[in-house]
């Protein structure tokens, strides 16, 4: 385990912690929600650098879960005996997933409970867990039951039923559904899920990101075309002009207010293009992406070429080192005969701007499709932020 260094706590807002959590979009959406995220766990060196570039205030720790105690983590947070608002993450979902074959003996499956028994032990005021939604009839649900029953015996209950949430009804340009776990000291009061946007961006309350219902062409239409820069086969970026951003892109970009928008400023360089390091593919690659029609896919790679008028399907992660390294299947660009950049799959999943993947462009894509999007983890944040606000 290591830790960060010395971080500045952000005075006032409730803190949270974030279990399992790869680069941090689900960090991003508590933080964005309201929340001071103060360390973020994970047993990947990759994943908590990345972390820790873009949370610099928060502590990032590669540890092994199985092996770390509540106590320990309130350590390596440097929160000492102080109120845990909030605990968060993603325990890995390769044993429970619907595509390919389930393994039931997955050790991974392990880390759900392991989520519950840190849960148990630091005793925070809320939690909310997300995962694939097979986690729901592994076992015939007995396994999502024990995990019910771990929290309830440490005086959590479970808003119920557990929710799967499509990511494409709260402002994200991606069909992606996954399970939602939020539960709550019985002594409080229970949240509740959030509710899927009905399109409307605007109102008394002003601009709310989770509110749109951007399409694959509001998300990258601005982006210029990496193949057009000799630099972005060496590197993975560039200064670059962008083109005329809709209203996701300009909120992406920090120049469109969002009312309910609680995250913490960022400064970058606005005129760097980044995480667009090129991909050469094979001549022959390239003539069959031509032949294939936007929405259809290619017949012999069965990779999909998106729409601009369209959503993105669930961009996912492909394998870590352990189980060989291979990168997950890419959509092809709409208009381009290529697949997508790591910054054009950053955009579809609702990353903004300024936030930075590992430059080596499998593991970009694999923090990618690990990560909850940000603007799902920030609606399912909010209900406990507000919930939190009605006991003051």
């Amino acid at each position: 385990m290591r830790r960060a260094s010395t971080k500045k706590k952000n005075g006032g807002r409730p803190q949270a912690v974030d279990l399992f959590c790869g680069a941090g979009g689900m960090s991003l959406g508590f933080e964005q929600a309201g929340f001071d995220v103060v360390a973020g766990f994970d047993s990947e060196q990759r994943h908590v650098e990345t972390f820790r570039h873009n949370f610099p205030e928060a502590a990032g720790v590669v540890a092994d879960l199985t092996e770390v105690a509540g106590s320990d983590i309130r350590a390596l947070a440097g929160i000492g005996d102080g109120m845990v608002a909030a605990v968060f993450g993603g325990p890995p979902c390769q044993g429970f997933s619907l595509i390919g074959k389930r393994d039931h003996s997955d050790p991974r499956n392990d880390l759900v409970f392991h989520f519950a028994r840190l849960v148990c032990e630091l005793q925070p005021q809320y939690f909310a867990m997300e995962n694939v939604g097979g986690i729901r009839t592994l076992r015939n649900g007995s396994f999502l039951d024990r995990f019910v029953d771990a929290v309830r015996q440490a005086g959590y209950e479970v808003v119920a039923p557990p929710r799967v949430l499509n990511a494409a009804d709260f402002g994200v340009p991606q069909r992606r559904r996954r399970l939602f776990v939020i539960g709550y000291h019985r002594d409080l009061t229970a949240p509740e899920y959030p509710v899927p946007a009905d399109g409307r961006s605007a109102g008394r309350k002003g601009f709310d990101a989770t509110q749109l219902r951007p399409n694959v062409g509001d998300a990258i239409g601005d982006l210029p075309d990496v193949d057009e820069f000799e630099e972005l086969l060496a590197q993975d970026s560039v200064r670059a002009r962008l083109g005329k951003p809709s209203r996701y892109v300009r909120y992406l970009r920090g120049q469109l207010k969002d009312a309910a928008e609680c995250g913490l400023p960022r400064q970058w360089d606005r005129r760097l293009l980044t995480a667009s390091l090129r991909t050469v593919h094979r001549p022959e690659s390239v003539k069959r992406f031509r032949k294939t029609k936007p929405g259809e896919y290619e017949a012999r790679s069965r990779l999909y070429r998106l729409s601009w008028d369209g959503l993105c399907p669930t961009l996912r992660a492909g394998t870590g080192p352990e189980n060989g390294s291979f990168m997950a299947a890419r959509p092809i660009h709409p208009e381009r005969d290529r697949c997508i950049s790591v910054r054009e799959a950053a955009r579809l999943h609702s990353f903004p701007d300024w936030f930075t993947f590992d430059p080596t462009k499998w593991h970009g894509f694999r923090q990618i499709g690990n990560s909850v999007p940000p603007l799902l983890a920030r609606a399912v944040a909010r209900q406990i932020v507000q919930t939190l606000c009605q006991l003051l």
